[in-house]
């Protein structure tokens, strides 16, 4: 049962996370102080609190994903160049997600965000300068936040009709 709780609780945060506890326990039919400390237990499964915003409107034209094709490496020397990609990857401010993965003959993966074209053709030249001894080949897929074709836009509140448990 309170595995349960938790689930809906935090399918109402994924809907809205800017609720206050009162107007979360009405929406899920539920105690003030248990949504507060339900929140509490929640937090090892919620990374942060924020928005999404439309990022063609405050600024943003370009979302892009990278993928890169890692060279092969011993263990000891590719975990020193694996530490090197993470901090470089936390320094861009325009990077969102950044992993290693597998498809489309890659292994690993930046989603980012640029103002302009200029500023993501600065970025790729960076990053492949950056890690010219440590990628093979950078392609990246380009969107244009501006103008195209929007099917469904970036939320998090799809997710609410998803989540499972267990938790």
């Amino acid at each position: 049962m309170k595995e349960e709780k938790l689930l809906t609780l935090l399918k109402a945060l994924l809907q809205n996370s800017r609720r206050s506890d009162r107007e979360l326990a009405k929406a899920i039919k539920t105690s003030q102080p248990t949504v507060t400390r339900n929140r509490k237990i929640l937090g090892k499964y919620i990374r942060s609190y924020t928005i999404v915003p439309e990022f063609g409107e405050i600024g943003y034209e370009i979302a892009a994903i990278t993928f890169a094709k890692t060279k092969g490496y011993e263990k000891k020397e590719n975990e020193a160049r694996m530490d090197m990609a993470r901090k470089w990857v936390m320094s861009q401010p325009c990077v969102i997600f950044a992993s290693n993965g597998e498809g489309l003959g890659k292994d690993a993966v930046i989603v980012s965000l640029h103002k302009n074209y200029s500023k993501y053709a600065d970025f790729v030249r960076e990053c492949s300068t950056t890690f010219a001894e440590f990628f093979s080949d950078i392609q990246s897929f380009i969107v244009s936040l501006k103008t195209g074709m929007l099917w469904k836009p970036l939320d998090m509140t799809y997710l609410a009709d998803d989540v499972e448990g267990p938790l």
